[in-house]
């Protein structure tokens, strides 16, 4: 698929872009061929359009000042984040996403967004393929309704129990015009704030982390009471970015997200923003979620952990349990 004609159909299924709207495109330097991808797709879609790239040599931990300037005095319908993933750079991000929600818009944030995502990966859907995930997406919500809790095992060790007790599930696969909450782009998931002191049990990722990528040597959170307690890995590197990460401030090790993956050509790569998205997997995150109905962690910063062939029970309120996912497949 072409760039520009994925970036059109996920600003036209995913943010509802209609013809005469304003766009802006925000863009780091070294994304400049997804940033003219997407300006050629809001265009396209009858969009007044600005691109706006952002020459970042260091590590950023607050919104340049460029940037604050032109949000304060631009009025856009659609903003568009095209930036690097990398976690050290976690806190400005969600530093830019508050800034962006102050008004009204819709916001498709892509941290580690790749051109590869936009002509083969987890972006390059049609307009077909958009309707039956957000088909699916609604059924699986219905079936989470009145949910009070989840169990999580998984073939590589994963033994995790959480709360999700009067927290509602949702998606990002499509707009919520009663809240109009941003999401990421590619989109692909069903997503709950669990109870931020419920977390119990051991989680053990073995493919990738969010920020972090790709990695080759499992690793193992024991959590309690929300909180990850102990990390482990026999990689040095990794095992460093994760701590570093998880303890950016006092609510960075606590419980934010589980979610389920839902698009069906997200593959495993590098970037964790496609990889998270991978049909029938699931991700629990740590840090911020309070943007997320019912959400009360404030972290600024928020690390996912894939987990691979899950198995997800749900117990509902009548005591009722239901499977979800068997080893990596959806019951239906």
């Amino acid at each position: 698929m072409k760039a520009e004609e994925a970036a059109k159909n996920a600003l036209v299924n995913v943010l509802e872009a209609a013809s005469g709207e304003r766009a802006m495109i925000i863009c780091d330097q070294e994304l400049s061929g997804i940033g003219q991808a997407f300006a050629d797709g809001a265009v396209d879609c009858g969009l007044w359009t600005r691109l706006l790239m952002l020459d970042a040599k260091k590590i950023r931990k607050d919104v340049p000042k460029e940037v604050t300037e032109i949000l304060s005095t631009q009025k856009s319908d659609i903003i568009i984040n095209l930036l690097r993933g990398s976690a050290e750079e976690t806190p400005f991000r969600i530093k830019l996403i508050k800034m962006e929600r102050r008004r009204r818009i819709r916001l498709g944030h892509c941290p580690g967004i790749t051109i590869d995502m936009l002509t083969k990966g987890a972006l390059a859907l049609k307009d077909d393929e958009y309707k039956k995930m957000q088909a699916f997406s609604d059924k699986l919500i219905h079936e989470l309704m009145d949910a009070e809790s989840l169990e999580i095992i998984s073939p590589s060790g994963t033994e995790l129990y959480m709360s999700v007790k009067d927290r509602d599930f949702f998606t990002d696969t499509k707009l919520d015009w009663k809240t109009v909450k941003w999401m990421n782009l590619p989109v692909g998931e069903v997503i709950v704030a669990p109870v931020e002191n419920s977390l119990n049990g051991k989680l053990v990722c073995e493919k990738a982390i969010g920020g972090v990528g790709l990695i080759k040597e499992n690793l193992e959170i024991e959590a309690g009471e929300g909180k990850a307690k102990k990390v482990t890995s026999k990689d040095k590197g990794v095992l460093k970015r994760v701590k570093k990460a998880l303890g950016t401030d006092s609510w960075s090790n606590t419980i934010g997200e589980f979610a389920f993956g839902l698009n069906p050509n997200a593959r495993v790569c590098n970037e964790f923003l496609e990889t998270e998205k991978i049909k029938g997997t699931c991700h629990i995150a740590f840090g911020n979620n309070s943007d997320f109905p019912g959400g009360k962690n404030l972290s600024f910063n928020h690390m996912d952990f894939l987990i691979s062939k899950p198995t997800v029970e749900v117990t509902k309120r009548d005591g009722k349990r239901i499977r979800i996912l068997a080893s990596g497949r959806f019951k239906s």
